[in-house]
């Protein structure tokens, strides 16, 4: 996959490092996001076998609350400045479901764009993504990240993110775009068995001939189901990252590169 001129090599399973640059993420939210701890943590995940960077600013656990869009660049726009200059080669995509966001981002050397709602909470994303040319990662939501998690209701899960893919992509395809990646958003809008089913039906989603990426890293349905903490639930991820890629996972979003990149050697030898 072209990301503005760096190849993204899918022929294995790829790792997305996490790099927050809020105060209040659900996992690391509490740690320095000053440029040198951020570069730092990015040289090592990229040491590690990461090959994307994916940068945030707006926290999107349940019930975070919104900064607004001038808010998230000033905090985003910044580190992908540095982050590009530091590692020229690394593919750095941004993490905004404002369209606003994702211009500036793009503008100043972000290659793919990340929105946790698929389009569906700016409606000029979509149309921004076609002109853009560089990869979408549309992942699935319901509702938003203040209300998500209140009452999340499917008649079937599965079939109904299957169904917002297939819009997803029969839109951007009547445009000419076709670099799309897919997220089932595991958390965003879900209950606990509902994530679970998710993932148990993960492989159903290759049928849209679109790369998949799960992002499970150290989530509620970890540690919620295990009875610990975030902070506890590495084991756990490494657990479900390896379900995922067994069911044809394509990328995995992460905290801990070092360990998921293990999760994809073991794998690769059963192939």
């Amino acid at each position: 996959m072209n990301c503005g001129g760096k190849l993204l090599d899918l022929t294995k399973p790829a790792l997305m490092a996490i790099v927050n640059v809020t105060p209040d993420s659900f996992y690391d939210g509490h740690t320095s996001k000053d440029e040198k701890t951020v570069l730092t943590l990015c040289e090592q995940h990229l040491k590690h076998g990461a090959s994307m960077l994916d940068i945030g600013g707006q926290s999107t656990k349940p019930g975070a609350e919104q900064i607004g869009s001038e808010n998230e660049m000033k905090r985003v726009i910044p580190a992908i400045k540095y982050l590009s200059k530091a590692f020229p080669n690394a593919i750095i995509s941004v993490d905004t479901y404002h369209a606003k966001v994702a211009q500036e981002a793009a503008n100043n050397g972000a290659t793919i764009i990340n929105d946790v709602s698929g389009g569906s909470l700016d409606n000029k994303m979509l149309g921004l993504v076609s002109q853009l040319n560089i990869p979408f990662i549309a992942s699935h939501i319901q509702g938003n990240p203040m209300d998500m998690q209140k009452k999340p209701t499917y008649h079937n899960v599965t079939t109904q993110v299957y169904k917002r893919f297939s819009t997803i992509k029969s839109t951007l395809l009547k445009r000419g775009f076709n670099d799309l990646i897919f997220d089932p958003g595991f958390g965003f809008g879900k209950t606990t068995d509902q994530n679970f089913e998710l993932l148990h039906n993960l492989n159903h989603f290759k049928s849209l001939s679109t790369p998949i990426l799960v992002g499970l890293s150290r989530k509620s349905m970890i540690w919620k189901t295990l009875r610990s903490s975030p902070q506890e639930a590495l084991n756990g991820t490494t657990s479900l990252h390896t379900i995922a890629l067994l069911k044809g996972a394509n990328i995995l979003r992460v905290h801990d590169v070092k360990e998921a990149a293990e999760v994809v050697a073991l794998v690769d030898q059963l192939a």
